[in-house]
């Protein structure tokens, strides 16, 4: 009777997540793009991240001079989607995996061992990008002069043009100490 109960209430709570009870509404405004260096990653290159409403086209690096620079690679992913939740412990795909040992895991009551699980879908175009320095030097030196364009859109509908300031460059790594001379003698 419990869970009879609870299922109402489960659903009044889901249908409260969108309007009407349907499916989500899509991205209405656009997330600052992420326009960086990779922690860890290469110190010559410029990572560009976006979640739009439309997909990436072009991303750009414009030197002080006017120099562009074009993105090596854009990678666009209309609609991404993540998995979520919890796997069931009885599940028997993972027991076929797992041999034995995950039957221990398992009780005889099979509503013990339920689990969520859901996917999670944004409605909306998940954009990725590289830029290669081309003169890691001069960039380190006049980085706050520099700018990124990013073109949004799909030809031949009309382009969407942003500019951003460019990142900052990323620390250089300390010196190692010097080796000390060994002693005469």
């Amino acid at each position: 009777m419990r869970r009879v109960m609870l299922l109402p209430s489960a659903l009044l709570a889901l249908s409260a997540c969108t309007p009407g009870g349907g499916a989500p509404p899509p991205l209405a405004a656009p997330f600052e793009p992420q326009v960086g260096f990779s922690p860890g990653g290469l110190a010559d290159t410029i990572s560009i991240t976006a979640l739009d409403r439309l997909p990436l086209h072009a991303a750009e690096l414009i030197a002080p001079d006017g120099a562009v620079a074009p993105a090596n690679w854009i990678d666009v992913n209309a609609r991404p989607r993540a998995a979520t939740g919890q796997w069931v412990a009885n599940s028997p795909w993972e027991t076929a995996l797992a041999g034995t040992g995950a039957a221990a895991l398992t009780s005889p009551n099979a509503e013990a061992n339920a689990a969520l699980r859901g996917q999670v879908q944004v409605l909306a175009v998940l954009s990725q990008a590289e830029i290669p320095l081309p003169d890691p030097v001069a960039y380190r030196r006049d980085w706050a002069t520099y700018r990124v364009r990013l073109t949004f859109g799909t030809p031949p509908s009309e382009l969407e043009s942003r500019e951003l300031a460019a990142p900052a460059p990323p620390p250089q790594p300390a010196a190692p100490p010097p080796i000390p001379a060994p002693p005469p003698g």
